[in-house]
């Protein structure tokens, strides 16, 4: 029979087991990387900077804590307090930035979700390149994908929104602690005696993502199927498995119809381009559109199929602008991709 203390190291050890087993699936971490982690002070980023900080050894690791105070809540000071305090104890650089994200978002118009994510994701880019690292590890769990996934069902996703929160992405991004679920975080910190700070505002049902994550999530387990964490995130594997196949076939397939790539400018064979299957067609625009500005977000499926109709009309000097910087025009034989 085990006693208490035993049970716990072995949760303990199954919880770092886990995390080890998602590193070595995507191939996350490798020997000798410089990683910026992001780090809020709640239970998922303690989490995850502890056990880096535990593997930093096994791995040779250089770690750099990157916090940012949206400087929204009256807590935040004491959130960003705690950070510097705890990464002093485990003698791990720590660089902070306070940003007026409320500020920003009503300056640009957009959430304040989007501004505090634009801000985040921006300082970790930075403090990559002050300190020479090459990957940013970032605290997202089974659970917060689950809610991704809910989210994107709820916009009208395809099997790109499906698949949810990826593990590793632009071979730069990584996710160590993405199949952990949120109690087996809070068990990770309450047994490491971490302590980690709490964020209220978590608990105010005002941004969508708390509503699904309060109120949607927990409807569904006591009245449909209480184990819909694991089923959603066993539906964003197989949509992982479709999507990683559709993409092989669009990269195959956009090299064969690309005519020329420049800076600002991709042109494809119109001829080629409309025999693709729609499916096809609609994933080569995204993926040139990506080339060209490194995302393709703002494009949404009423400017893809109008681009599929214009191509498909083949009407000579007819352009579109899906969304203000990109041109898409049809002309002699060719479309032609451009910023402005």
């Amino acid at each position: 029979m085990l006693v208490q203390g035993s049970e716990n190291l072995m949760q303990k050890e199954q919880i770092l087991d886990k995390v080890l087993k998602t590193i070595e699936k995507y191939n996350l971490i490798e020997k000798n990387d410089k990683i910026v982690v992001g780090v809020s002070g709640g239970p998922d980023s303690i989490c995850l900077l502890h056990i880096l900080n535990y593997l930093k050894e096994k791995y040779n690791l250089e770690l750099f804590v990157a916090h940012i105070n949206h400087m929204i809540r009256e807590n935040a000071i004491k959130d960003e307090e705690y950070v510097i305090d705890f990464c002093s104890k485990i003698n791990v650089p720590v660089y902070i930035k306070r940003a007026e994200v409320l500020k920003l978002a009503k300056e640009q118009k957009i959430g304040t979700e989007e501004a505090g994510r634009k801000v985040r994701y921006d300082f970790f880019d930075e403090i990559m390149k002050k300190t020479s690292s090459n990957k940013i590890a970032i605290a997202h769990n089974s659970n917060d994908n689950v809610e991704t996934v809910i989210m994107n069902i709820i916009r009208g996703t395809g099997i790109a929104g499906l698949k949810g929160i990826e593990p590793k992405r632009d071979d730069k991004y990584i996710r160590p602690l993405i199949e952990c679920s949120r109690q087996d975080i809070e068990y990770y910190c309450k047994e490491n005696n971490l302590n980690p700070r709490h964020d209220e505002s978590n608990d105010e049902n005002i941004y969508t993502r708390n509503k699904i994550r309060n109120i949607i999530i927990p409807y569904i387990k006591e009245n449909f199927n209480p184990n819909i964490i694991n089923t959603i995130n066993r539906l964003s594997n197989v949509a992982q498995e479709e999507n990683d196949y559709i993409n092989k076939v669009v990269e195959s397939t956009y090299k064969d119809i690309c005519i020329e790539e420049q800076r600002n400018s991709i042109s494809l064979d119109l001829k080629k381009f409309n025999e693709q299957d729609t499916i096809i067609k609609k994933y080569i625009i995204l993926y040139t559109i990506n080339r060209l500005n490194s995302t393709a977000n703002g494009i949404e499926q009423v400017n893809i199929n109008d681009i599929i109709k214009l191509c498909k009309n083949n009407i000579g000097n007819k352009f579109l602008i899906p969304k203000k910087g990109t041109k898409i025009l049809v002309k002699c034989r060719k479309i032609f991709f451009t910023n402005y």
